[in-house]
């Protein structure tokens, strides 16, 4: 604890293009305690951090036994948050994820009167596993929490403690009794992202690890207080007006509807990005620039967020799945059409 505290106390006096230096260590540090427990997977890892300091839900979409509850559960540790984790269930109601009303009787007066008690939405990192397989009533119950940071039960308002964050999985293989995210659902998550198969080396590794006694202790690199700091700086990271007409183009030319959207836009997708996702790209962008060590964000820094931020976000029509066309190598054709500074 000493050293987060110290970490506190030095955040306070710094400027923040010197506390862009202090951030690429923590960085590192952070890495450093998860690959103790995580082999591999640097660019899920780069996105969770990006994710967490732009204040994004992610969604990941991987087969069973890659290690994502793992890796949240790490990270949580890590960064000294509260974590839960809800399984996601057909017979999954909302109130077990916000909370219920009780009644509850006083000794002395016998007067009766309900109390609320909190679910496990209550914390700083929750992951909603497998949340395809409840019903979109239950997958609504997160909406509210994900935009405005509280939950409304019976008549009242319920802040929920900063930072909060959604990861949520979904298994991309079995299909049978899941129902698939709405599109307002799907908007409210930062990144899509998708967990692959570790490398022959990896998994060597991930064997020798998990099948011996060794038990790593982690280290305590932030805590909530320093990242709510964290958070509040990015959002102070300069933005020039070329990147944000360039983020802001990739967006609108997704879009079939658009005027000057390119032919195999009209021709392959349905429905393109909205306004969130210009969002999106320009938080990202700042997050990823200052955990990079740097303090201004450049269109390189929108092109490698882009498939991760746009993937769920442009639909296909079935003139594209026809052609065996997803979203990945539509946003790929996209990313060659549309130019820096035009």
């Amino acid at each position: 604890m000493a050293k987060v505290k110290s970490m506190k106390k030095e955040a306070v006096n710094i400027s923040d293009a010197e506390a862009v230096e202090h951030i690429a260590k923590n960085r590192q540090d952070i890495i450093h305690e998860i690959n103790k427990v995580i082999i591999g997977q640097e660019s899920v890892i780069d996105l969770l951090l990006i994710a967490l300091f732009s204040r994004g839900h992610c969604l990941f979409v991987g087969v069973p036994g890659l290690a994502k509850t793992l890796l949240i559960n790490t990270l949580a540790s890590v960064l000294n948050l509260d974590f839960k984790r809800i399984q996601f269930t057909p017979d999954l109601m909302p109130s077990d994820i916000t909370g219920t009303e009780i009644l509850e009787e006083e000794h002395t007066t016998k007067k009766r009167f309900f109390k609320f008690i909190k679910g496990p939405i209550f914390t700083n990192i929750l992951l909603a596993d497998e949340i395809n397989r409840t019903s979109p009533k239950t997958q609504a119950a997160l909406l509210q929490a994900m935009q405005e940071y509280h939950v409304s039960a019976g008549g009242a308002s319920y802040d929920l403690a900063l930072p909060f964050l959604v990861f949520a999985t979904q298994n991309p293989i079995e299909q049978e009794g899941t129902y698939p995210l709405p599109e307002a659902q799907l908007d409210r998550f930062m990144f899509n992202i998708t967990v692959d198969y570790p490398s022959f080396d990896e998994e060597i590794e991930i064997v020798k690890s998990t099948t011996s006694a060794y038990a790593p202790k982690l280290k305590k690199v932030l805590d909530p207080d320093s990242i709510l700091k964290l958070q509040g700086m990015v959002l102070r990271v300069p933005a020039s007006d070329h990147v944000i007409k360039y983020a802001v183009n990739l967006v609108r030319y997704s879009r079939p509807g658009e005027e000057n959207a390119p032919k195999f836009i009209k021709d392959w997708v349905s429905w393109g990005a909205g306004p969130r996702a210009c969002q999106y790209l320009i938080w990202g962008a700042k997050a990823r620039a200052i955990l990079s060590g740097r303090y201004a964000i450049t269109c390189e820094d929108i092109n490698a967020l882009a498939n991760p931020i746009l993937q769920h976000r442009i639909i296909p029509n079935f003139h594209a799945e026809a052609e065996g066309i997803n979203s990945t190598k539509i946003i790929e054709l996209l990313l060659k059409e549309v130019k820096e500074g035009a």
